[in-house]
């Protein structure tokens, strides 16, 4: 059986079991399509079936999570947590809460997940989770409340050397905080079971600046491949959450003007440069909607959703850190047309697969997620060691550890796309290198 025919056959095999997953299954036959030369070159792999046993979660688990809100009325949301793949280490992926999640978005983000920790070569294992519950417009005490039923259920699952949670969307420090303690009042004080945790007890340095730092750090790596400079370069950076405003702030940093951000409400544009100060606080600490900046920057505009998406902007970066499926096949057109230079994915799957094309027709560079969004999940796994070793390291050494960090994920990436026969392609190359190192990991455990 060739390396085409075998992962024909599973996948079909896969939208027979999970029909309606439609994210799951766009997640999946993105990589299986990267995957065909690996086994015409690992054969044994094919007779092992690694394929169909790493496309099954080893655990699937969804409860019921009932809370009480501000009028004492009982609320009811549902809760998963998907363990994909413990092949190279305990399951480590975070958890969003967001009422868009169901089982297909968190499976989609789990399997993403298992290449992503692959690539960070730090001995990690895929998983994810969440919660269809919206923090938007709750109180602090409903989300206390909302987070310690979650938790009470959670923690029957999790552990420092079994399932470490992480935050995501929706799940910042206010939420990891509140489910740290309530795990901590089941279970005592294990100070490795969750990152993204307060300095005060266990959190890293750096790790809120993580995934955004880390998504900039492989961008300048991939245009410094093609010589070219990130100084005095445009960008425009979907979302105001924590990925947008640090991959933001470090652009800023390397002489980049970013000219717009957005939320789900629309979008700012300022040509004379975002602040960021003014953007953290209407996100951070107001918790409001972003056309509040135009209070502070009359000079800036502000568009609606509906009206338009952020992509419209003419600038010489794009760096999706939104959502899944937020930059689509027209916008792609648009930001080809507007002479986009290079796409920088910091949210999970942000660009659709016919997007995606079209960049690769038109020869812009582009940094896939499971690549270029890895630096918060190498920095959690930071935060795990010096939990275990009971040490806390500095802003600058955990800094310089996720710049050598992505640096060798893109290295990784584009040596595996040369060796088969892709060069450039750094999709099929991070797929392929993360996929090696959990395939050889999967062989030699045997049938597990």
């Amino acid at each position: 059986m060739t390396g085409k025919e075998y992962v024909a056959k599973v996948f079909e095999k896969v939208k027979n079991d999970n029909p309606n997953e439609s994210e799951f299954l766009q997640a999946v036959g993105e990589v299986f399509e990267s995957l065909v030369p690996v086994f015409d070159k690992y054969p044994r792999y094919i007779e092992e079936n690694i394929l169909e046993r790493l496309v099954e979660p080893e655990r699937l688990i969804s409860f019921r999570v009932p809370w009480l809100d501000d009028q004492g009325k009982v609320q009811v949301n549902r809760g998963y947590r998907v363990q994909f793949s413990s092949a190279i280490g305990p399951y480590k992926g975070g958890l969003r809460f967001h009422p868009s999640v169901n089982q297909s978005i968190i499976k989609f983000l789990g399997f993403e997940q298992i290449f992503k920790n692959s690539l960070t070569g730090q001995p990690i294992g895929g998983g994810k989770g969440g919660s269809n519950f919206d923090p938007k417009g709750k109180s602090d005490n409903e989300v206390m409340r909302f987070t310690q039923s979650f938790m009470t259920e959670l923690q029957k699952y999790i552990g420092p050397d079994s399932d470490v949670p992480a935050g995501d969307i929706g799940v910042g420090a206010r939420e990891i905080a509140y489910m740290y303690g309530q795990y901590k009042r089941l279970n005592g004080f294990q100070n490795g079971v969750l990152t993204g945790k307060g300095l005060s007890f266990g959190g890293s340095l750096a790790r809120t600046q993580a995934t955004g730092y880390g998504l900039v750090y492989f961008t300048e790596q991939m245009l410094k491949a093609k010589s070219i400079t990130l100084k005095g370069k445009t960008a425009i950076v979907s979302g105001s959450g924590n990925v947008a405003i640090y991959a933001s702030e470090k652009l800023q940093e390397l002489g980049v003007k970013v000219i717009a951000m957005s939320d789900s409400s629309g979008f700012i544009h300022d040509p004379k440069g975002i602040d960021l100060e003014t953007v953290k606080d209407i996100k951070e600490v107001r918790r409001e909607r972003l056309y509040r900046y135009l209070e502070f920057h009359p000079h800036a505009s502000y568009t609606e959703a509906k009206q338009a998406t952020i992509w419209q902007i003419k600038a010489d970066l794009a760096f999706p850190c939104a959502t899944q499926n937020e930059l689509d096949e027209s916008d792609a057109r648009t930001l080809v047309e507007n002479g986009i230079l290079a796409v920088a994915e910091g949210a999970n799957m942000p660009s659709t697969l016919p997007a995606i094309s079209i960049f690769q027709e038109a020869g812009i560079l582009f940094a896939p997620a499971k690549a270029a969004n890895a630096g918060g999940v190498a920095v959690s796994a930071l935060e795990m060691a010096q939990n275990s070793s009971r040490l806390a390291w500095s802003f600058e050494e955990v800094d310089q550890k996720l710049q050598d960090i992505m640096k060798s994920i893109y290295l990784n990436a584009s040596q595996a796309a040369k060796e088969f026969g892709q060069e450039g392609n750094l999709i099929q190359g991070a797929n392929i290198a993360g996929f090696l190192k959990v395939a050889q990991a999967m062989s030699a455990q045997g049938i597990v």
